[in-house]
């Protein structure tokens, strides 16, 4: 049974870093329906969607019933003269540690400076350096301040592809966000990651994927943003992702952390009522539900 072990994050209601990514709900109403769905937590979304003092935030949390898990943090990692950890501190000072069981996990993605998630630029050698090294910097770091550091390879940022996945994972001692979804879309298999290197992931974000969709973006046919907003991403269960047999391999190997929703998505207006993105989630709570009994 891992239902108090699922977690929500704010994108799944399209609410995004990104700037014009679209309509952004309210977290009042975000964290309601959260809550409404038997969700337990939720990672903090992006700079504004939650106070950004750690009490307040904490405070904010509570009296909607939601436990926190941590948050995504887009930060440069690959620039030699560019030093990532001024900004991870001032992330880590939104985290509410000392009120917070278990741990809260600081999801890192290597963003590459320029907004959204449609192109990147190459890495070269001195950039995979400091990149590693960074890493490595922010695992201590964050540790010190009681909070796990995780790298989650994502669609558009420095770390996408499989052949970079593995470059981290041997030159880095990072643990990983398995994001179902990013993973497939880079190339990356999902199941067969979290069969090989069960002992280095520690957070999971489940996405359901149309697999069609995810290869058009990886050999760039259609750009990430637009292929999100046709619908890339689709309820647990809907897509083309053995999401059951994730895991339950996970579960067997020994996972013991947060399933977080987290299926990216781009509204244009304020749903009604009981409508809009909460349908999906609430698909993708019933068919966590169903694995799990």
């Amino acid at each position: 049974m891992i239902e108090d072990r699922v977690a929500g994050a704010p994108i799944s209601w399209g609410v995004c870093e990104v700037p014009g990514w679209g309509h952004q709900m309210d977290s009042g109403r975000v964290l309601a329906e959260m809550r409404d769905l038997g969700l337990v937590a939720t990672e903090f979304g992006p700079d504004g969607f939650l106070p950004a003092a750690a009490a307040e935030r904490a405070a904010l949390l509570s009296k909607h019933g939601l436990r926190s898990v941590g948050g995504f943090a887009p930060v440069v990692l690959h620039d030699p003269a560019r030093d990532p950890l001024p900004e991870v501190r001032r992330i880590l000072s939104g985290f509410d540690v000392e009120r917070s069981k278990p741990g809260l996990t600081l999801v890192l993605a290597a963003v590459h400076g320029s907004a959204g998630y449609d192109e990147r630029p190459p890495l070269d050698i001195a950039g995979w350096t400091a990149l590693l090294a960074n890493l490595n910097r922010i695992v201590s770091l964050a540790a010190d301040a009681g909070v796990r550091a995780v790298l989650h390879p994502h669609v558009g940022t420095m770390v996408e592809r499989s052949d970079e996945v593995r470059r981290v994972l041997d030159g880095s001692g990072v643990p990983l966000c398995l994001d179902t979804g990013h993973l497939l879309i880079g190339g990356t298999d999902p199941g067969e990651l979290a069969a090989r290197a069960a002992d280095r992931i520690v957070h999971v974000h489940l996405k359901d994927v149309d697999a069609a969709a995810a290869d058009a973006v990886r050999h760039g046919r259609i750009p990430y943003t637009e292929a999100v907003r046709a619908g890339i991403y689709r309820p647990l269960g809907a897509g083309d992702i053995d999401i059951a047999g994730i895991v339950g391999a996970l579960e067997g190997a020994g996972y013991d952390g947060w399933y977080v929703l987290e299926q990216d998505a781009v509204i244009d207006h304020e749903p009604g009522p009981g409508e809009g993105p909460m349908a999906d989630v609430r698909a993708s709570v019933e068919f966590l539900a169903g694995i799990g009994s």
